[in-house]
């Protein structure tokens, strides 16, 4: 958020129905941050992990399974998911024992999501919705397995504190949100239905503001190859290359935080992206199984996706894929990618989108998979950079890239702007579908380029920089984290200190040490 007077873009070619992104935080394997993700995007990290026979079996994997061959022992891990500031939410420690880690860790990436915003809920006069969701509970397995646990605690406290259904409205009750609260189960596409949903009701006027996003945190990593399975038997994802055999399971969550674009420019928030339209739609009966891909409803729904946004598919110069690197999958996702660009009556331009999937980087994160797309492609574009779709050597030969725009994006690269367009900006497609035919697509654009409507005031010299905690040692840690922020000479272009002290004075709670 910023002091400074309301901002005007200077791309005026605007719906009306433009989403803006706001703010964004998450964890994925390899990033406790962010900053740390873009990095690891960046520099082509693969953040998939061996796994020691030690902590497999304290999973509860068998001795028996670890000593087959085709159990592969690798997962893309999450650091600190036992961990919870139970007080700073009001939970007790009985409460916060039993509470599903995947809804704790939402919560905490909800409060974090809002902050980098710059708002503080209790003062916010609109509404705030909640859109999200979460992976299967392995945890309520471990509680019930436990004799402890079932003698001490009622079956309802069981089911309140685990039960996928608590999700969003627990993030509505502990943060006080009033806007709409609605868990969205689609299996892999969750995440980025639930980006949809949160759209349509900022649309409709059902929220001023809207957190979207998904988590999931797998009881057991590691797997035991099968033919046919959507798991890699070397633990690699390597999608559309010849050698792609399937996906890896990870851990993570992530939300973003969305406005009307219109309300965001007059209320001098800082956009990190802007959501131009999106589609879902459902595969249907007609494909060989419930669990296959289908070229028509993806095809379809890219298609919806791309009228909803009033743009042409040769303006997109990016399409983060579904991409999980399975025989069956990446096939029939780049057929329906190039029917979904093709102009009739025209030869398809080949090499002129780039593709990826940051499965590659991080796994499959199962109801996570969607948000942790959308955001690295947020992040691709403010730093206005594609990053690598690792382990692609030799295309997958049931792909025709040669009669597609598409190529694989195999290293880092500048992303320039679009040069078929007049007043042209970067923009890039957003795919996720979900195992049972639910299939989503998302635009995204690069922020507006904005000025002022009139001179910002002049900066004092002098700034007051706020800060507050529920705890000393927390406060101590706020003002470490500011300090180290602030003394970092890459980011002294990236703000203006009064802005800095706005946001802390304005769009922060205000907390008993401070």
């Amino acid at each position: 958020m910023n002091s400074i007077e309301p901002l005007t873009p200077l791309n005026n070619e605007s719906s009306g129905l433009e989403i803006a992104v706001i703010g964004m935080a998450g964890r994925f394997p390899g990033a406790p941050s962010l900053n740390e993700f873009w990095q690891n995007l960046q520099n082509a990290v693969e953040s998939i992990s061996p796994l020691e026979d030690e902590k497999l079996l304290a999973q509860g994997v068998s001795a028996e399974a670890l000593a087959d061959p085709s159990y592969v022992k690798v997962g893309g891990i999450i650091e600190g998911t036992e961990l919870f500031d139970a007080g700073f939410f009001g939970f007790s420690p009985r409460e916060a024992e039993i509470l599903d880690p995947q809804q704790r860790l939402f919560l905490e990436t909800a409060v974090e999501a809002i902050e980098t915003a710059g708002y503080d809920t209790e003062r916010y006069p609109g509404s705030i919705g909640v859109y999200g969701g979460a992976g299967m509970n392995g945890y309520l397995l471990n509680l019930y397995s436990n004799s402890t646990t079932r003698e001490s605690v009622s079956p309802y406290e069981l089911f309140i504190s685990n039960d996928k259904d608590f999700l969003t409205t627990r993030v509505s009750y502990k943060l006080n949100l009033k806007g709409p609260s609605v868990d969205v189960q689609t299996a892999c596409s969750s995440s980025l239905v639930a980006v949809h949903m949160a759209c349509q009701s900022l649309l409709s006027g059902e929220c001023d503001m809207a957190l979207a996003g998904g988590v999931a945190i797998s009881k057991q990593l590691g797997y035991k190859a099968q033919t046919g399975s959507i798991y890699s038997p070397d633990g690699h994802c390597r999608a559309f290359d010849a050698e792609a055999t399937g996906t890896v399971s990870g851990n993570g969550v992530g939300i973003v935080v969305l406005k009307r674009l219109e309300d965001a420019l007059a209320d001098g928030d800082t956009i990190d992206a802007v959501i131009k339209g999106s589609a879902i739609n459902n595969d249907g009966a007609r494909k060989v199984s419930y669990t296959a891909p289908c070229v028509e409803a993806q095809t379809a729904v890219i298609r919806a996706a791309h009228a909803m946004a009033e743009v042409s598919p040769q303006s997109i110069s990016y399409v983060e894929a579904h991409g999980t690197g399975t025989a069956l999958g990446d096939p029939i996702e780049l057929s329906a990618l190039t029917q979904a660009f093709k102009i009739e009556g025209e030869e398809a331009s080949s090499s002129t989108c780039a593709i990826g999937s940051v499965k590659t980087n991080i796994g499959h994160l199962d109801a996570a998979s969607g948000i942790s797309g959308f955001i690295k492609t947020v992040l691709a574009l403010k730093n206005k950079k594609i990053p690598a779709s690792l382990h692609f050597q030799q295309p997958n030969p049931q792909i025709d890239f040669q009669n597609s725009p598409f190529y694989v994006n195999a290293a880092l690269a500048d992303w320039p702007k679009n040069n078929l367009e007049s007043n042209s900006v970067r923009r890039a497609g957003v795919s996720s579908f979900g195992i049972g035919g639910t299939n989503a697509h998302v635009i995204l654009e690069e922020a507006p380029t904005a000025i002022p409507l009139s001179a910002p005031p002049e900066t004092k010299q002098s700034q007051l920089l706020i800060l507050s905690a529920k705890t000393a040692a927390a406060l101590d840690l706020a003002a470490l984290n500011l300090t180290d922020y602030l003394s970092n000479a890459d980011r002294l272009s990236d703000f203006d200190l009064s802005d800095v002290a706005y946001t802390l004075q304005v769009g922060r709670k205000a907390f008993e040490y401070r």
